[in-house]
């Protein structure tokens, strides 16, 4: 009888373990809340306009995968008064380290979406504005994309958010699944003399291809014994960046191969990506040829070939840096041994105009030197004479 009984109990159980099973909590669907535009920079840099809480200012963000916070200008925290307080967190990039301020409990306003209790880390930005030759007021990072869904579409030059949820895909893509912690991580494959496979961070914010930490090129013995290197440098939290520049033989992104790819190696004195853990970062200059939907909430990333996929890669080198100082385009570093030195530039001449291009739009002359294997012609102003220097964009392919 004892054990009829127990045999009785233990089927009710696993009847009831059944049914239990068969209960799945399900999500609602993500609801589109809002379209958002944005303009794009050299490299794929995304520049998303805002305000802030009651100001009327409209500000310039990055929208950047590779911000684990959001984070202010610290010229502009002071334009508009905001309060800050010294933290004990710190920030890393790739030129530098600091103690920050926070400014805490603001609002973020968006065309359609409004996005409140936000805690911004002030930042100098001063480097990137000059650069970019546009005011840099902020980053836009893992504070807001952990909150919804975000499609990017780079052929429309919008992106759209969504409430978290069911999210149907489109077709023709493919479902990336990166590890999360602030920042996604992704493995990717490169090959040149040898293949590897590592983990990088998926960085929207990088204007560039990939970006390789040293050790891990000398730890693999990555790079052909004859490949040729390019030294220039980069802008980066902390100020400017010492780098090379090559090109690898393939970047493999999930089932999406890149042959021939420019990438910048680097010393990471600031261990921004704990190699071993981490080989570097893919930049956007990669991830602008698809259309992305970031899904932090599920810890999903997908990614579908848009019409920039097919775009050739920037292969040009001048070895020649210019920035947007106090209102005139200045020439600041020039490359030893580079098509720059050999030209004739020196710190201090002021671009006037590249080819017929007088603009003074600082991203229109980088891009028009952007044109490997071409004679261009610069016309600067060297201590109030008007010059014209023809410079021979190398190819480094």
């Amino acid at each position: 009888m004892r054990k009829k009984a127990g045999y009785i109990i233990l089927l009710f159980l696993l009847c009831c373990h059944v049914l239990f099973a068969q209960e799945e909590f399900v999500p609602p669907p993500a609801k589109k809340i809002a379209t958002v535009p944005f303009t794009m920079l050299t490299g794929g840099i995304i520049i998303v306009h805002a305000t802030l809480d009651n100001y009327k200012d409209t500000l310039n963000f990055v929208l950047d995968t590779g911000s684990g916070g959001i984070s202010i200008d610290s010229t502009t925290s002071v334009y508009l008064g905001l309060t800050k307080k010294m933290s004990d967190r710190t920030v890393r990039g790739i030129a530098g380290m600091k103690t920050v301020e926070f400014s805490y409990n603001h609002t973020l306003h968006m065309p359609g979406i409004t996005v409140e209790n936000l805690d911004f880390h002030i930042n100098d930005y001063d480097i990137l504005t000059s650069a970019y030759g546009m005011r840099i007021d902020g980053i836009i990072g893992y504070s807001f994309l952990r909150r919804y869904i975000v499609v990017i579409d780079y052929d429309q030059m919008i992106f759209e958010v969504h409430t978290p949820g069911i999210y149907k895909y489109p077709r023709g893509g493919f479902l990336l699944r990166p590890q999360f912690t602030t920042l996604p991580m992704q493995m990717v494959t490169i090959k040149d003399n040898t293949s590897v496979t590592d983990k990088f961070y998926f960085d929207s914010g990088a204007g560039l291809c990939m970006l390789l930490n040293e050790d891990l090129v000398q730890d693999s013995s990555l790079l052909k014994p004859k490949r040729k290197k390019y030294l220039t440098e980069a802008e980066g939290l902390g100020g400017k960046k010492s780098m090379e520049l090559t090109v690898i033989k393939e970047v493999r992104l999930g089932p999406y191969k890149f042959r021939n790819v420019p990438v910048y190696m680097f010393d990471d004195e600031y261990n921004i990506t704990s190699y071993p853990v981490l080989g570097g970062l893919i930049g956007n200059d990669v991830l602008r040829r698809f259309n992305v939907v970031l899904n932090y909430p599920e810890q999903q990333i997908y990614i579908r070939p848009n019409k920039h996929y097919l775009d050739s890669f920037d292969y040009s080198y001048t070895g020649l840096q210019m920035y947007l100082i106090d209102g005139v385009i200045t020439i600041t570093d020039i490359m030893d041994k580079s098509p720059a030195q050999e030209a004739g530039f020196i710190p201090g001449d002021i671009v006037i105009g590249v080819e017929n291009n007088l603009s003074g739009n600082i991203q229109a002359y980088k891009t028009l030197l952007q044109n490997a294997g071409s004679k261009v012609k610069v016309i600067i102003n060297r201590k109030g004479v008007l010059k014209i220097v023809y410079i021979k964009v190398k190819n480094i392919l």
